[in-house]
C-alpha cells in the first residue's frame, strides 16, 4: 500500500470511529431526556404517549391524600389539572398551593404516574416552565376547570 492509500484509510477508519462514538452519545441522551409539559397540553393531548416527561405547576390545594406510601395529589396551571400518583418519600419542601414538578408517565386511566417528585426551593422560586405555563393560563384569563 502506497503511504497516500495508508492516511486515507486512516482517516476514514478515524470518521467511522467518530460517526458511532456521536450516534452512542446521541442515542444515549435522547434515551435520558424528559421533555416539559403544562396540564393544558396534556388536557389538550400533547404529552408524549409512552414516553417519560415532566409535568409542572401548583399542587392544588385540598388534593394531596395519602395512601401507605402512594401519594395522590393535583398539579395544576391555574386552566388545567393532571392528576397525580407517587409511591415514595416527598421532599420536605412538597405542600399544597406551593410550585412542583413531577417527572413519570401518563397511563391510560389519564392518571400521572410519576417516578420522581420536585419541590420549589424557597418562597420566590418555581421551575421557569411551570412559572411560564401559569402566567401564560392567567394570561389568556383561563379559569379553572373542573
Amino acid at each position: 500500500m502506497k503511504p497516500r492509500h495508508k492516511r486515507i484509510a486512516l482517516i476514514g477508519g478515524g470518521l467511522a470511529a467518530l460517526g458511532i462514538a456521536a450516534a452512542l452519545v446521541l442515542n444515549a441522551l435522547n434515551s435520558n431526556i424528559a421533555f416539559f409539559v403544562t396540564p393544558t397540553e396534556i388536557a389538550e393531548g400533547k404529552a408524549p404517549q409512552g414516553k417519560t416527561f415532566r409535568v409542572g405547576g401548583m399542587v392544588k390545594e385540598g388534593s394531596l391524600r395519602r395512601d401507605n406510601l402512594t401519594v395522590h395529589f393535583v398539579i395544576t396551571d391555574t386552566a388545567k389539572e393532571v392528576p397525580v400518583a407517587y409511591t415514595g418519600i416527598l421532599p420536605d419542601l412538597f405542600m399544597e398551593g406551593k410550585g412542583a414538578v413531577a417527572q413519570g408517565r401518563i397511563g391510560a386511566d389519564g392518571v400521572f404516574a410519576a417516578s420522581e417528585v420536585l419541590a420549589k426551593h424557597d418562597e420566590n422560586y418555581m421551575p421557569p416552565e411551570a412559572q411560564h405555563a401559569v402566567d401564560q393560563a392567567q394570561k389568556t384569563g383561563q379559569t379553572l376547570k373542573q
